[in-house]
């Protein structure tokens, strides 16, 4: 009874800062246990389509002059995530399989004069998916990707190039058995 009342407190917590937030409009959402919103101050907007449907553990980040779009009828199954410090924009009837991944950065890095990452400093570019498209589980979407209409992404795929409308993506991977 107690979790069940902290869940109740938390979904109250992450649609208020939904509310609160001047850069942010959304309506008719639903969250699951344990969604987690990071929404920077001076985000430039946030978008969500109404009947937008959250499940457990999703956490959504939005940094400074960041924008994220979510179109109307939108799903996000358990797990997944979105990280967006530049602009990630997705279509209307769009769904997204358990634990399903989208980054539109990557971290600056130097191979010489000796190899170093750099933690802090990011590269960026956009991300768009369509509308009617499912991203099957454990799905990864890099930056600067676009997948068009009517897309299905096959589950354990990572989209690193653009996705053309009306196209399904298998990760074909081979299991080989040997009997000991």
């Amino acid at each position: 009874m107690l979790y069940s009342f902290l869940e109740k407190i938390q979904r109250k917590k992450q649609l208020s800062l939904l509310k609160k937030h001047p850069n942010i409009t959304s309506q008719n959402i639903r969250l699951g246990v344990g969604t987690h919103f990071i929404f920077h101050q001076n985000l430039k907007k946030v978008s969500i389509g109404t009947s937008a449907d959250f499940r457990n553990y999703v956490s959504i980040v939005v940094l400074e002059n960041a924008s994220l779009e979510i179109g109307t009828d939108f799903f996000m199954n358990n797990f997944c995530s979105i990280n967006c410090l530049d602009h990630i924009s997705i279509g209307n009837n769009t769904l997204f399989g358990e634990n399903v991944k989208l980054y539109d950065h990557n971290h600056v890095y130097e191979t010489s004069p000796e190899f170093k990452v750099y933690p802090s400093k990011f590269t960026k570019a956009p991300i768009k998916i369509g509308n009617n498209c499912w991203l099957g589980s454990n799905v990864t979407v890099l930056k600067g990707v676009t997948i068009g209409d009517n897309c299905i992404i096959g589950a354990g795929c990572t989209i690193y190039q653009d996705v053309l409308p009306n196209t399904q993506v298998i990760n074909k991977q081979e299991l080989i058995l040997n009997t000991l």
